[in-house]
């Protein structure tokens, strides 16, 4: 399919160079067809799997600066195996990825040395099915302050949520008093005044945890109660009437 869109953009800038052979060389039109038929291909989104899945974009090609650390790429995750095979960059809905492109430039134009740094983005509905099953000795009452039961979908599964913290230059997390997929309570944004009264959060803490939220927030991302590091881009009601679940990996 890749080479398919090479071959049809060849064609079309070949056919673009003949046309302006026959034209003014001042000719503003012109210019802007040159313009987007350069940064077509590597500014918007592009379909990893369009049997199944609406358009994704890979967020760096939004904006360079985020870092990518996918967790279920690799066995650094709270089931210790790789659940991504095929998936090594963070895919989100396009205008998910143009907002927390967006988040970025914000954070850079704040504290220019740190950087959002993405553990996960668009989730197949197969891997959430893995993670829910994993966890099947937790009740399920609690179980959904983990992960979201499939069968309700996750807004990750859309592509419309992304797990996330702050990194400085060299790529070292910010101290967020609780790592990923933490399930203590002391991971919970609700609970964080209680937990800074008994010393087990400290105000470095509450702080780095209140950036990534202003941070999220400039775009209009909303938190979790039970996840510092979850946010969603939409409610699961209108991720469902506007995207399509990302059923299996490309």
């Amino acid at each position: 399919m890749k080479g398919l869109y090479l071959f049809v953009g060849f064609i079309f800038l070949s056919c673009l160079a003949n046309s302006l052979q026959k034209k003014p060389k001042n000719n503003s039109f012109n210019k802007v067809q040159i313009s987007l038929a350069l940064t077509l291909p590597f500014t918007v989104s592009f379909p990893i799997d369009t049997s199944e899945s609406s358009f994704l974009t890979d967020v760096q090609s939004v904006n360079k600066l985020i870092r990518i650390d996918l967790k279920y790429a690799s066995k650094d995750n709270f089931m210790k195996i790789k659940l991504y095979e095929r998936i090594t960059h963070a895919y989100l809905q396009n205008d998910v990825a143009i907002r927390l492109g967006k988040c970025q430039t914000y954070l850079t134009s704040i504290f220019p040395s740190l950087h959002l740094l993405i553990y996960d983005a668009v989730r197949p509905l197969s891997v959430q099915r893995k993670m829910w099953n994993a966890l099947d000795t937790i009740p399920v009452r609690e179980r959904i302050k983990f992960v979201s039961n499939p069968a309700n979908k996750s807004l990750h599964n859309y592509g419309a949520a992304v797990d996330l913290t702050i990194c400085d230059e060299n790529g070292i997390p910010l101290d967020m008093g609780a790592g990923y997929d933490d399930m203590r309570k002391v991971a919970y944004p609700s609970l964080e005044k209680s937990f800074l009264a008994e010393g087990l959060l400290t105000q470095k803490h509450i702080e780095n945890r209140k950036l990534l939220r202003k941070i999220m927030r400039y775009q209009k991302f909303s938190g979790i109660p039970t996840e510092w590091w979850h946010f969603n881009a939409c409610s699961r009601e209108v991720a469902a009437k506007k995207y399509k679940v990302l059923e299996n990996e490309p």
